[in-house]
């Protein structure tokens, strides 16, 4: 958690932003503490970082780097969390996203919290796991360059 965040700040959800996945934490996922733990938390911004990616790679895909991840606020049993995920650079084999996570309180409905932010990186692989191209054929995706 960000020592600068305030233990309250509502924020509205991100409109330039595609929303990749959903899920409610459960008290299975706690730590020593009572929150969320962390790697829970990381485990699905993995999962929702790959989703924009696999449209680009369109076959096998690996992490190969987290750039950066911040956690600012804690996540709580029965929050709603939403995943967002933009892609924010296309490589020859790999591609690099964002992704912001919101909380939805559980007992605050329709107000929103950033929770956490992370970069990620994912390359192309082949079926003997080393970097392959990203495919060009056309695909007009946002970040690709024909």
């Amino acid at each position: 958690m960000s020592l600068e965040s305030s233990p309250n700040p509502e924020t509205t959800l991100p409109k330039d932003r595609e929303l990749v996945l959903k899920v409610i934490p459960m008290p299975a996922d706690c730590n020593a503490n009572g929150d969320i733990f962390g790697g829970w938390v990381m485990a699905q911004v993995d999962l929702a970082g790959a989703v924009l990616p696999a449209r680009y790679v369109r076959g096998r895909m690996a992490t190969v780097a987290v750039n950066q991840f911040i956690f600012k606020q804690p996540v709580r049993v029965g929050d709603i969390l939403s995943f967002f995920a933009h892609v924010t650079r296309v490589g020859r084999t790999s591609i690099t996203v964002q992704v912001e996570v919101y909380a939805e309180r559980f007992l605050t409905q329709g107000q929103y919290v950033k929770v956490t932010e992370a970069s990620l990186t994912y390359v192309a692989i082949d079926m003997e796991g080393k970097p392959r191209p990203i495919p060009r054929d056309g695909v007009n995706l946002p970040g690709l360059a024909g």
